[in-house]
C-alpha cells in the first residue's frame, strides 16, 4: 500500500524546484568562448607560397580617392593595407568602444526604467510575538515598473560627463583619421623605397656584368702580354666591389618587401611590387600632389588630425572640470515605482491591490577630507594639459610643414643638376677608356671614371626617391589634403 504524502513534503518539492533552477541558471555563462585568432603570418619564416592579402570594396573606394597616388600598382596595395593592418583595426575599434562610452554617459541623462516580480514565502516561529502565538508561513508575490536613485542634474555634473564621452569618442575618430593617413604615407614610403633598391640592385647587377666583361677581356689580353698584371688586379677589385654591391642590394630588397608586407598585413601579390624603372620614368610616375597653395593657409594645418584629436581632447577635460566642480554641491536623486502585491498569485493584479513608493534624496557634502576640491585640481591640471598638448601639436604641424616645403622648393633644380652630372660622368667614362685603349692613359684614370660614374648613377636614384618621398610627406603633414608641388 502507498504511503500518502505529508503536507510537508508537498511544501518542499517547490522550493527543490526553485533551487535546481537558481543553480541551472547559475551555472550559465555568457562570456563568449575563447578561441585563439589564427596567426596572419605564413607557416614558415620566408615562406614565399602564403596567401595573398585582399580588399575589400570601402578599402578600394578609400584607395582610389588619394588622386595623387598615380601608380595604380600602388593605390591597390594601399587598399590592401588598409583592409588588413592591425594599428588601423586597433584605432577602428577605438573608435566603437569611445562611442559605447559615450552611449553610457548619455544614458544616465533619463531614468532607467526596471520591471521587478518577486515571490517570498517565510515561517515564522512560535511564540515570536505572544506567548500564546502559533508558528506562522507567509507568502507574498508582488510585481513592480519602477526607478532608482535617478540623479537630477541640477548642476550639469552628469551632461558635463556626457560631454566629456563625446569629446572623447571625436577625438578617437581623429585619432583613427591620423592613423590612416600616417599608414597611407608609411605603404607609399615603403613602396618607393622598394623601387628605388629594386633600381640600384638592378645598376648593381649591370655594373657587375659590365665589369665581368671588362676583367674577361683584361685577363686574356695579360695571357698574351698586352697587359699588365697591375691593370688585371685593378680590374679584379672593380668586380669584387659590384658582386659585394649586388648582394648588399638582394638583401636590402628583401627588407624593404618584410617591411612593406607588414605594413599591408600581408603578402603582397607579385604584380603590385614596383620594378627597377618605376623611379627611373620619372617623378610623375608614382605620386603628383596638386601645386601648394603661397603662403600657405593655417587653416590647412589646424584641419590636420592630430590638431584636431588635441582639440578634443581639450574640450573633454574642460568638461571634466564642470562635472568636478559639480561634486562640491547637493545632489538630488529619485526612486520611484508603481506595482502590485497580493498574498496570494491569483490576487497579484486584483482590485485594491495596487501600491506605490516616491524617495526623493537629498545628499549634501559636509566632510570628505577635501577629496572634492582635489577632484577639482585634477580635472584643472588635466585640462592645463590638454592646452599645452593642442599648443605643442599646433607648433608640430607648423615646423613639419615648413621643413617639408622647404625641401620641395629646391628638388628640380637638385635632380636636374644630378641628370647632368650622370651624362657628365658618362662622357667622361668613354672617353678615358678610349684613351686608355689607344695607350694614351693608364687605367688608373679608367676606374676613377667608372667609380665617379656608378657613383653619380646610384644618387640620382637616391634623389629620385627622396623627391618622390617629399611628396608623399607633404601630403602627410598637410594632414591628408589634396595639395602638394
Amino acid at each position: 500500500m502507498s504511503r500518502p504524502m505529508s503536507p510537508s513534503t508537498g511544501r518542499i518539492r517547490p522550493a527543490a524546484i526553485a533551487a535546481a533552477l537558481a543553480a541551472l541558471l547559475a551555472g550559465c555563462n555568457l562570456a563568449p568562448l575563447h578561441q585563439t585568432p589564427a596567426l596572419p603570418v605564413p607557416a614558415t619564416v620566408g615562406a614565399a607560397d602564403a596567401a595573398p592579402a585582399s580588399a575589400d570594396e570601402a578599402s578600394l573606394q578609400a584607395a582610389a580617392a588619394l588622386g595623387w597616388v598615380q601608380s595604380p600598382q600602388l593605390r591597390e596595395v594601399i587598399a590592401l593595407a588598409l583592409a588588413n593592418n592591425r594599428d588601423l583595426r586597433v584605432a577602428i575599434e577605438n573608435i566603437e568602444r569611445a562611442r559605447a562610452q559615450y552611449g553610457i554617459t548619455r544614458a544616465d541623462l533619463l531614468p532607467g526604467v526596471n520591471a521587478q516580480a518577486q515571490a517570498s514565502r517565510a515561517r515564522t516561529a512560535a511564540g515570536m510575538t505572544s506567548a500564546t502565538q502559533a508558528a506562522q508561513v507567509s507568502t507574498q508575490y508582488t510585481a513592480q515598473l519602477g526607478f532608482a536613485s535617478y540623479e537630477i542634474d541640477f548642476w550639469g555634473r552628469v551632461r558635463n560627463l556626457s560631454e566629456a564621452a563625446l569629446q572623447q569618442f571625436l577625438q578617437s575618430q581623429q585619432n583613427r583619421r591620423n592613423v590612416q593617413i600616417g599608414l597611407v604615407a608609411d605603404v607609399g614610403n615603403a613602396w618607393l623605397t622598394l623601387a628605388a633598391d629594386q633600381a640600384r640592385l638592378h645598376l648593381a647587377r649591370e655594373t657587375l656584368a659590365s665589369r665581368e666583361k671588362a676583367y674577361e677581356l683584361t685577363r686574356r689580353m695579360h695571357a698574351i702580354g698586352s697587359t699588365s698584371g697591375l691593370v688585371l688586379a685593378q680590374n679584379q677589385t672593380t668586380v669584387d666591389t659590384a658582386r659585394g654591391d649586388v648582394a648588399s642590394y638582394t638583401a636590402q630588397v628583401e627588407r624593404d618587401r618584410n617591411a612593406l608586407q607588414w605594413l599591408v598585413g600581408g603578402p603582397v601579390p607579385e604584380a603590385l611590387l614596383p620594378r627597377a624603372d618605376t623611379l627611373r620614368a620619372g617623378v610623375q610616375a608614382a605620386a603628383a600632389l596638386l601645386p601648394v597653395p603661397a603662403p600657405l593657409p593655417s587653416s590647412v594645418l589646424l584641419a590636420r588630425p592630430d590638431v584636431q584629436a588635441a582639440e578634443h581632447g581639450l574640450r573633454a577635460m574642460e568638461a571634466n572640470i564642470g562635472a568636478a566642480r559639480a561634486a562640491l554641491f547637493p545632489t538630488i536623486s529619485l526612486t520611484a515605482s508603481v506595482g502590485t502585491g497580493s498574498r496570494e498569485l491569483d490576487g497579484l493584479f486584483g482590485g485594491g491591490s495596487g501600491t506605490w513608493s516616491f524617495i526623493p534624496l537629498v545628499k549634501l557634502p559636509i566632510f570628505d577630507a577635501g577629496r572634492n576640491r582635489a577632484g577639482v585640481e585634477v580635472a584643472e591640471a588635466n585640462q592645463r594639459i590638454a592646452v599645452a598638448q593642442y599648443e605643442k601639436a599646433v607648433q608640430t604641424a607648423f615646423r613639419e610643414t615648413a621643413d617639408v616645403l622647404a625641401d620641395r622648393a629646391q628638388w628640380d633644380e637638385r635632380i636636374a643638376a644630378q641628370t647632368s652630372l650622370v651624362g657628365a660622368t658618362q662622357k667622361a667614362f668613354d672617353l678615358s677608356e678610349a684613351r686608355f685603349k689607344a695607350g694614351t692613359d693608364n687605367y688608373l684614370t679608367v676606374l676613377d671614371a667608372q667609380r665617379s660614374l656608378y657613383a653619380a648613377q646610384q644618387a640620382l636614384i637616391g634623389l629620385r626617391l627622396s623627391e618622390q618621398l617629399n611628396r608623399v610627406t607633404l601630403w602627410k603633414v598637410l594632414g591628408g589634403e589634396q595639395a602638394g608641388a
